[in-house]
């Protein structure tokens, strides 16, 4: 969950999935209404990819997106990811952004 740390409100939900209709381990993210447009998606996948590469060893994750979702392409785009053309999705609509996490471990 993304919680703001002065209030503890939840303003949306940052997770690691693999589910079963998807070719790789998706980092995702949700901002819920009203909290849009202040970086918090931003800020937490960013703390998650690279606590799950430093902790578990996750360098390889992938965002399906939208096409139409420019928001969430403004995130993954800030978060350093390329589009990937190339990559397996179960959805053919989607576009897939490759991430790389920024710290690794020592």
């Amino acid at each position: 969950m993304m919680d703001l740390l002065a209030t503890s409100e939840c303003v949306g939900l940052v997770d690691i999935s693999h589910g079963p209709l998807f070719p790789e381990k998706e980092l995702g993210w949700l901002v819920y209404e009203g909290h849009e447009g202040q970086g918090y998606a931003t800020e937490a996948a960013e703390a998650l990819r690279d606590w799950a590469a430093c902790e578990l060893g996750l360098f390889g994750l992938v965002s399906y997106v939208d096409p139409e979702n420019r928001r969430s392409i403004a995130v993954a785009e800030r978060l350093g990811a390329r589009l990937d053309p190339d990559a397996p999705k179960q959805d053919p609509g989607d576009l897939v952004y490759r991430h790389r996490a920024q710290h690794k471990p020592q």
